[in-house]
């Protein structure tokens, strides 16, 4: 049986979305995934040093967590991001880090990392130190 939602803070970069959609789907054994895109999410909300897209991003996931009654959040990540154009591992500590900030505000909600790599494949992102 699936429970309903789950929420993806995500790239706008629709080379991403399905794969990492049907990763978070199976992984958090839900139908419907609600999507908060920004270009290079995890600069923003790792780094925040633009407090009104920070707010504008938490806003939606509470959206999500408090209406859609979410069952998990995942973060992404990914190759050749036009948003956030640094090295994976710039992008790998901004995801650990965007999952320490979002775990201090949701402490109950599952979270997970992901990179999606050049090829589309969903990598999780071990943030054990950070969550």
């Amino acid at each position: 049986m699936y429970r309903s939602f789950c929420t993806a803070v995500t790239c706008m970069d629709g080379r991403i979305q399905l794969p990492g959609i049907r990763y978070l789907q199976q992984h958090f054994g839900v139908e419907y995934v609600d999507t908060i895109t920004e270009a290079g999410p995890i600069n923003i909300l790792a780094n925040q040093t633009e407090p009104k897209l920070v707010q504008s991003i938490l806003n939606r996931i509470n959206t999500s967590v408090n209406v859609h009654n979410s069952h998990g959040l995942g973060v992404f990540g990914h190759h050749d991001c036009a948003g956030n154009p640094v090295p994976r591992e710039e992008q790998i500590n901004q995801i650990k880090a965007t999952i320490h900030f979002l775990k201090q505000r949701y402490p109950d909600l599952p979270l997970i990392g992901l990179w999606i790599d050049e090829h589309w494949k969903v990598n999780p992102v071990e943030t054990e130190d950070y969550a």
